[in-house]
């Protein structure tokens, strides 16, 4: 199906999509496994439904969904709610993130060279290692926004992990730039480690995405007073976020980080709930265009050739996040919900454990196709396992509410 139209597509993804999501729900799953079941089974390595050039037009779509859901991320966080958790948060946060980092750049460090042989250690498998687990510190908002939307979950295990979630990325980001600080010299045999570039640059993206977050919101509260209709209140949230999300691409820093404290901004300064309102309204859309497009990008190739180094980095990253959560919890004497199962709801990870990685190949080009394929795996097979496994987590912490689905009908899921 050689030049299949972009619109055709869309169609396709959203219909079949949603067929998905009907399918995993009854199958006692959460939708969105089956959007990414429906991605995996049109992308070019299966079916070939929708080829290949077709998806890389539609990889807009994952930028806006990624800016909105990040909103109501932001939207999530309520002040209040966070002050009584903040003590969890500062303890759980480094824990989770590091444990993740420690173990991913052990274990592939310890075993990189009976998985690739041939190499040596700090020119190749410890730099290699290094990197894989300061992406590995991200988390996917969008896998766990989704889950939480679609329960309905409240409580003190979901407030923290959305607050944990948010400012996953931003830690990643500031790992990748240290990990890459340490690795370039290393790999280049050079003696010089730049702290500028391990600190200063990532620091300073951080602030101007805040900054550009702050500016948007200031903008979305005042413009807002000037509407009286619903319909042209999401015109106006969908205008700024698409402007925030345009801007912080062309200027390089995360449009995630500042989409997030728009909602952040507005739902703790205005209180008005249907700022957010209108946006869950096409949320669903959302997330079906972005977890089908995340399965399209599915490579059986890639799962052949990185597959035992995927597997590798999935299972450390799950017991380093997992040990991680258990032991900032027991510090920070956090509730038992939180102990028990933060752990397996902070399993989800993709686009910015991409989009490091996709830097990283280019910065270091003796090892980065390999690192890349490997990391695509590990997210192919996470995107599969993770969801359930925060259903799971959000269900015997009692967090969760009425689906969606299940709600017009008048039963509860629990």
């Amino acid at each position: 199906m050689e030049g299949m139209s972009v619109i055709l597509a869309i169609g396709i993804i959203v219909v079949v999509g949603f067929f998905g999501g009907l399918a995993s729900e009854k199958l006692k799953f959460p939708r969105i496994t089956g959007y990414i079941v429906i991605g995996v089974l049109l992308s070019p390595s299966l079916l070939g439904i929708i080829p290949e050039e077709t998806i890389g037009n539609l990889d807009i779509i994952t930028d806006i969904a990624l800016g909105f859901i990040a909103y109501l991320i932001g939207g999530s966080l309520h002040w209040e709610s966070l002050r009584r958790v903040e003590r969890n948060i500062a303890t759980i946060l480094p824990f989770e993130a590091l444990g993740a980092w420690f173990l991913v750049a052990l274990a592939l460090a310890l075993l990189g060279h009976l998985i690739i042989p041939g190499e040596t250690f700090w020119q190749t498998y410890f730099p290699m290692a290094l990197i894989i687990g300061a992406v590995s510190c991200a988390t996917a908002p969008a896998a766990t926004m989704a889950i939480i939307r679609q329960y309905k979950a409240k409580g003190p295990l979901t407030t923290t992990l959305l607050a944990v979630v948010a400012l996953d990325d931003a830690i990643a980001v500031i790992a990748f730039a240290i990990a890459s600080g340490i690795c370039q010299p290393l790999v280049s045999g050079a003696s010089h480690i730049s702290l500028y570039q391990m600190l200063g640059v990532p620091f300073l993206h951080i602030i101007e995405a805040i900054a550009i977050g702050i500016v948007f919101a200031i903008a979305l509260i005042y413009v807002a007073k000037l509407v009286r209709t619903r319909e042209l209140l999401l015109v106006v949230v969908f205008g700024m976020i698409m402007l925030c999300v345009g801007l912080t691409t062309y200027l390089g820093v995360s449009s995630i980080l500042a989409s997030m404290v728009v909602g952040f901004i507005v739902v703790n300064k205005t209180r008005r709930k249907e700022m957010f309102l209108v946006v869950e309204g096409i949320e669903d859309v959302f997330f079906a265009m972005f977890f089908v497009l995340a399965g399209l990008h599915f490579d059986l190739n890639v799962l052949k050739t990185a597959g035992i180094l995927a597997l590798l980095i999935f299972l450390a990253r799950c017991i380093g996040k997992y040990l991680g959560v258990r032991a900032g919890a027991r510090i920070s004497h956090a509730p038992d919900s939180v102990k028990k199962y933060l752990g397996l709801a902070l399993l989800p990870t993709a686009g910015v454990a991409v989009g490091l990685a996709l830097l990283a190949e280019h910065a270091f080009p003796t090892f980065g196709a390999t690192m890349v394929n490997a990391i695509l795996a590990a997210v192919i097979i996470n995107e599969l396992i993770a969801p359930p496994l925060t259903k799971y987590a959000i269900f015997k912490a009692g967090e969760a509410g009425i689906d969606t689905y299940e709600k017009g009908r008048g039963t509860a899921t629990t």
